[in-house]
């Protein structure tokens, strides 16, 4: 059966593979950041809100029932996750959110950073380095437990 094929078949094959991957790593990274500016706004709407009228922790336990009741199949709304959006939302201005860096790092790793490192300058340099590296969460997660336990040990508190 390979008689019938082209002579230069595999070759045409490996690079339609490679652009088949290219094409499917591109919509990941669109749809994250999609989800990374989605998970701003709503970061943002809620810290407006609570100012505003004086919003507690029953509005977020309550939006976060109803979001998963309207889109069930949309992980990432519980009530925990809305803290992280409106710590998220604190985090980045606006106009810094559409960075590339910042929207290409998956919700996960955000909220790790979120939780590890509160000195904006350090977050944003893991930020850089993690999409420059190609850095896994944990890898990430490793790095920056390494920093803020060097940091804990010769008494620098802006790393925690």
């Amino acid at each position: 059966m390979n008689n019938l094929l082209p002579t230069d078949y595999a070759t045409w094959l490996a690079e339609l593979k490679v652009h088949i991957r290219k094409a499917r790593l591109q919509a990941s990274l669109a749809v994250n950041s999609e989800l990374i500016r989605l998970y701003w706004r709503i970061g943002t709407e809620i810290r407006n809100r609570k100012s505003a009228q004086g919003w507690g922790t029953k509005v977020n336990e309550q939006l976060a029932k109803d979001l998963r009741v309207e889109f069930p199949e949309m992980k990432g709304l519980s009530s925990r996750n809305l803290v992280y959006m409106q710590t998220f939302a604190g985090a980045w201005p606006a106009d810094e959110i559409a960075q590339q860096a910042v929207a290409q790092l998956p919700w996960g790793h955000h909220c790790m950073l979120l939780d590890k490192l509160k000195d904006r300058p350090i977050r944003e340099w893991y930020i850089k380095k993690t999409v420059e590296n190609g850095w896994s969460r944990s890898v990430e997660e490793n790095k920056s437990a390494t920093f803020v336990s060097i940091n804990l040990t010769i008494g620098n508190p802006s790393s925690h």
